[in-house]
């Protein structure tokens, strides 16, 4: 045997080379660090948030997490301690490295008074263990745009409104307020750094990844406000006979209106030549396929989970929601981690909500990752319960939950991180 791993927080700046070439092999890249990478990584990572377990002088295992916020069901922001980057090489499973890492950063996440944890999960067997449920879901359609029934000759938005192409300096200029107005009105979202913006329009990037300038699209109102937009790459294919067979891949699509996100895709599905559009990460319930004069024209190319959530404080969470009708539930949370377990009663409402520590019986007895699955309102509790996942206590607090927590609109968080 070797010696003893070692356990770094907070990563020094001289780690940072090795840590880069751990975190490029655990995601199967190639096993280097160029400089430009390092320095980039350098501008993005908190290195006092930032977790690396060393043999030696060989970084084996990666973690970090960043402070982010979460839109809530009703706008308002949760802070959220955000998960990322987390590797363990090949050579290092099965020795507990991920455990240690993710024990530390959700009982600092604890004291920094995060109300949840947050992650996109790569796997999903893996995060259920540290209290971790899905939270949010994605569905990508691949679009045959000769069945889909919208007429290219009247794409033009129909409320007055405009679509006009712009460039990265007009999308970072108007992109991140944009973002924000969707950001106060669709739960699940989650906030974008300066950073964020300056990476994806291409200004920064990531040596050794290719990059393919994307095209442009800004919705305006009839009041001229802008209420939407769309980026999108297109191949050069052509068949047989010079007929086109091109693809549209969607890399951002967001509208605050309706009428935004039904002009975007309208444009986007009339643009000459292209016979196929990838939606890219959509919510589940996007406004495709309905929007399409043949729905069927509209396959699904993947559905799975995206938004995984970790509660830390149970009455920050479950008071900063909002609930369409009035109730009571008394929720018993067990917590392996003794993180956030406990009895809570939540007292809820149109006019807002109450929750604190109670002796009274539970209604509903739950893990913390269940919570975390029905905080965004995406599942039922009703269809935990017969799964086994939930234990109803008192017959109708199942349904009781469902009334509270669901809720019209699916969640949908758009972004990786």
């Amino acid at each position: 045997m070797g010696m003893a791993v070692e356990l770094r927080t907070p990563l020094s700046d001289s780690d940072l080379t090795s840590w880069t070439i751990a975190l490029n092999t655990g995601f199967l890249r190639p096993p280097e660090a160029p400089k430009e990478e390092v320095e980039l990584r350098r501008e993005q990572i908190d290195l006092s948030r930032t977790q690396g377990v060393f043999d030696g002088d060989r970084c084996v295992a990666t973690f970090r997490s960043f402070a982010q916020r979460l839109t809530a069901v009703g706008g308002a922001d949760v802070p959220a301690d955000a998960i990322s980057n987390v590797a363990v090489s090949p050579t290092h499973r099965r020795r507990g490295l991920l455990s240690r890492m993710m024990e530390h950063d959700l009982r600092a996440a604890k004291e920094r008074g995060d109300a949840a944890a947050t992650l996109i999960a790569a796997e999903y067997p893996i995060y259920g263990r540290y209290g971790f449920g899905p939270a949010a879901w994605i569905t990508e359609w691949q679009v045959d745009v000769p069945r889909a029934g919208l007429d290219p000759r009247h794409s033009a938005p129909v409320d007055g409104g405009r679509v006009d192409f712009a460039d990265a300096d007009e999308v970072r200029k108007l992109g991140p307020a944009l973002h924000e107005r969707l950001r106060a009105q669709q739960h699940g979202v989650i906030d974008r750094p300066d950073n964020w913006w300056r990476i994806s329009t291409g200004r920064r990037r990531f040596p050794n990844r290719p990059w393919t300038e994307p095209f442009y699209v800004l919705y305006r109102s009839p009041d001229g406000s802008v209420d939407g937009l769309l980026a999108y790459t297109a191949d050069d294919r052509w068949e047989g006979n010079k007929r086109p067979h091109n693809t549209a891949t969607v890399l951002e699509l967001m509208g605050v209106t309706p009428a935004a996100e039904r002009a975007l895709w309208h444009f986007l599905l009339s643009v000459d030549w292209v016979t196929r559009v990838n939606t890219g990460r959509r919510a589940p319930d996007d406004l495709l396929p309905l929007l399409l004069g043949d729905p069927r024209a509209a396959q699904v190319s993947m559905h799975a989970d995206w938004l995984w959530l970790r509660p830390l404080d149970v009455p920050q969470l479950l008071e900063r929601r909002t609930y369409p009708v009035e109730g009571s539930l008394v929720l018993e949370l067990h917590d392996a981690a003794g993180l956030a377990g406990g009895r809570y009663v939540l007292e809820a409402g149109p006019d807002g909500a109450a929750c604190a520590t109670t002796g009274r019986p539970a209604d509903l007895t739950m893990d913390i990752g269940e919570l975390g699955t029905l905080w965004l309102g995406d599942e039922s509790a009703a269809r935990l319960a017969s799964l086994g996942r939930i234990a109803e206590e008192r017959p109708g607090a199942a349904a009781l939950a469902d009334r509270l927590l669901r809720t019209p609109r699916r969640p949908w968080c758009p972004d990786s991180f």
